[in-house]
């Protein structure tokens, strides 16, 4: 049987977790604009031409080839674009904002396996997760 199976404890309270989060304001914020996004074909043409860049950009970089500052200068003009659209710039902190709610989701839930127990705010500052010796 698997432990987040809807027959267990667990599974109810995982299942209850993923309620709570998908009702919250935050959650529909964020999908809220990363939506907003996928039906807009020229910001997220935007970002395909910007990411793909980006990509080529550091490989090549990384390879040892020197750039030219020509090719940085277009590459800044176009990611200066993408972040002036306030759908691709929404986007983009939506896609951070997920990132952050799922490390935080992720930290308690692994605090809890490393203490075996809920734990408290306190323990949670400045902790960056399980085994880091940060905190």
């Amino acid at each position: 049987m698997e432990a987040t199976s809807e027959e267990n404890v667990l599974g109810a309270r995982t299942r209850e977790l993923c309620e709570a989060l998908a009702s919250s304001p935050e959650f529909g914020s964020i999908r809220m604009r990363i939506e907003r996004f996928s039906g807009d074909i020229e910001a997220r043409m935007q970002f395909e031409i910007v990411s793909r860049r980006g990509a080529q950009l550091q490989q090549r970089q990384e390879a040892g080839e020197l750039l030219g500052g020509g090719e940085m200068e277009d590459f800044e003009r176009q990611r200066e674009a993408l972040i002036s659209n306030d759908v691709a710039r929404d986007f983009l902190e939506a896609r951070e904002d997920m990132i952050r709610l799922q490390e935080d989701i992720a930290r308690w839930v692994g605090k809890t396996f490393e203490l075996g127990r809920v734990p408290t705010a306190s323990e949670m500052d400045g902790s960056c997760g399980p085994g880091c010796g940060c905190g």
